[in-house]
């Protein structure tokens, strides 16, 4: 078996450059499926944590009756004592932070311009405002008793001309239906990062949110974050009581889940297709190597070498140079999805025309997936030792007295 590694390893040799491009080809084709894993699992993973702190947190109480896609400020349709049930809920050991919020719908509006927004009505002190809190850019973040300062994404205020500490109007629908007006200063200005977001949402303090919008102390939910987000559904099931739903962050994120399954889709077949590539080149390689080795192939058989040999003999080329050119791919896509990791890739307003329940943030980050780069190299080498196939059954059925006849 030695033997048959060794003359394996001296036939590559002898077409140095032909061998040296077919391990190229294999580590470019591996480094590629490595790097565009890592770039999707990066963005579907950011896109999924950016939903779950600015959006919908792990898990949420609302009515049963409540439509979120309505923003209904119905008294029926939201909580009554929606503080009592938030400090109920972090009081749990899986429990982060709970807290009461209210979501309505609203237009600010200059002199000049008017824009639809989603107004947000927030408890300032809680941990859930924390990335509303850490990404002023400008002025200050709203106190729990302000009663006539809004806090504006800055993407927004750009796109009116405005920014701190000027006055806007803002018109918000009601509980009872009819919509009320009143002039806010902009306190401060925020950036998430996330330009969907940052463009169409306002917040104000919880208080003046339901004073503003007629909903007496009532709230749209309670938003929730666990220590661990797998818990979420063994305490939705927990907390079931008449009239409340619990929604958990895979409910409120099912359009990230969808595109999940859909991109894993895309994702198998370009494995297909850069395979396939990898398994001609292969080929194409082996059948060249025994054409021009035939009589070398028939000296072989003529001293004794058996057919099956010749046959391992060539699997074991394809067998080193795909091992050779999986190692070269593996670090070539592991220093890309590295650079991805660290600076990411910024596709600034290319984020905006995703939908707003998908969150992207303007600079999309790599994640290693192990897993992945494993089952990828798996399924690379198999494929090459399986491309090899014909070319060294071709090998080893040569005749010794046709293949000593070849010139």
């Amino acid at each position: 078996m030695f033997r048959l590694w060794k003359i394996a390893y001296r036939d590559l040799g002898r077409n140095r450059r032909r061998s040296l491009l077919t391990l190229v080809a294999v580590a470019l084709g591996l480094a590629l499926l490595i790097l565009m894993t890592g770039l999707i699992e990066g963005a579907v993973e950011s896109s999924m944590e950016n939903n779950i702190r600015l959006q919908t947190g792990h898990l949420q109480l609302r009515e049963e009756s409540y439509e979120e896609d309505k923003l209904s400020l119905a008294w029926e349709d939201l909580l009554d004592s929606a503080q009592g049930l938030a400090d109920q809920l972090q009081a749990l050991e899986s429990v982060q932070v709970a807290s009461p919020v209210l979501w309505a719908g609203g237009i600010v509006g200059t002199s000049e311009e008017s824009v639809g927004v989603r107004v947000i009505g927030i408890d300032t002190l809680s941990e859930a405002s924390a990335p509303f809190r850490e990404g002023v850019v400008a002025g200050e973040f709203l106190s729990p008793d302000d009663r006539s300062g809004i806090l504006m994404g800055k993407r927004l205020a750009d796109s009116l001309e405005l920014t701190a500490g000027q006055d806007v109007s803002l018109l918000v629908s009601t509980s009872d239906g009819e919509p009320d007006e009143a002039i806010f200063t902009i306190r401060g200005l925020y950036a998430t990062g996330v330009p969907t977001y940052d463009d169409t949402t306002i917040f104000l303090p919880l208080p003046k949110a339901q004073s503003f919008t007629r909903t007496e102390g009532r709230a749209s939910a309670i938003f929730a974050l666990l220590y661990d987000r797998e818990q979420a559904g063994a305490l939705a099931a927990s907390l079931v009581a008449p009239g409340i739903e619990v929604v958990t962050w895979r409910d409120l994120n099912q359009t990230i889940l969808q595109a999940v399954e859909t991109s894993m889709g895309i994702m198998y077949l370009m494995y297909l297709v850069v395979l396939a590539v990898v398994a001609v080149v292969i080929a194409n390689t082996l059948l060249m190597a025994v054409f021009e080795r035939t009589r070398e192939m028939g000296i072989l058989a003529a001293l004794g070498m058996k057919g099956r040999q010749i046959m391992m003999m060539f699997l074991m080329e394809a067998g080193m140079l795909g091992v050779a050119g999986i190692v070269l791919g593996l670090l070539l896509g592991s220093l890309g999805v590295l650079y991805l990791a660290t600076v990411g890739w910024h596709i600034g307003e290319i984020a905006t025309v995703a939908s707003a329940s998908i969150a992207y943030g303007e600079t999309i980050y790599g994640r290693f997936a192990p897993q992945e780069m494993a089952a990828v190299s798996v399924a690379a080498l198999v494929i090459i030792l399986l491309s090899s196939l014909y070319p060294a059954w071709f090998a080893a059925r040569l005749e010794p007295i046709d293949a000593l006849r070849t010139e």
